[in-house]
């Protein structure tokens, strides 16, 4: 069972972090979600994969770095910094496939902000206080930096996500 109502097939577009993945308490890798969920695995043609990375790499590749915690009611999190270049690569995909509705609307027709999850397995009763506590053992070890060159396609098969595509943003000239 997953926090979200996954479905088999579900695909998601995100950044991986590897950097951050000692900070998380998840028990999945460290990532800044782009767009979840995406578009349904049996619509993923070779055309719409041609289109999705021809799109992605018309965005410059950038660095995130990660020095803030933020809070959602459950649910740690680091705050990326600059958000910018996220929401735009999030505005494009959702600007040419307009049905693909940032955590299907549980959030509004935006979603959430761009944040990477720290932590989200708390209670109602607890979550304040255990989420004060794991943000003084961890913030030492802030900040954490990403360059980030390229957005992931992974796929839920039901049990867990996996790796589709990895596609690569533009690299500025020297």
């Amino acid at each position: 069972m997953t926090a979200w109502p996954d479905v088999s097939g579900d695909t998601a577009l995100s950044i991986r972090v590897p950097h951050a993945d000692a900070l998380v308490r998840t028990g999945i890798p460290a990532h800044v979600t782009v767009l979840y969920p995406f578009l349904h695995e049996s619509r993923l043609t070779t055309p719409v994969h041609a289109e999705l990375a021809a799109l992605l790499r018309t965005h410059d590749a950038f660095d995130l770095t990660f020095a803030e915690f933020t809070r959602y009611p459950g649910v740690l999190c680091l705050d990326p910094w600059p958000a910018d270049p996220v929401r735009a690569l999030t505005k494009a995909l959702r600007d040419r496939w307009p049905q693909a509705v940032p955590y299907r609307g549980i959030f509004g027709d935006e979603g959430l902000a761009p944040h990477l999850t720290v932590a989200n397995h708390e209670g109602p009763d607890t979550w304040e206080a255990a989420y004060t506590a794991l943000e003084a053992e961890l913030a030492p070890r802030l900040p954490v930096t990403a360059a980030v060159t390229h957005v992931d396609l992974i796929v839920w098969d039901g049990t867990a996500w996996h790796p589709v595509q990895s596609l690569p943003l533009r690299r500025p000239e020297p």
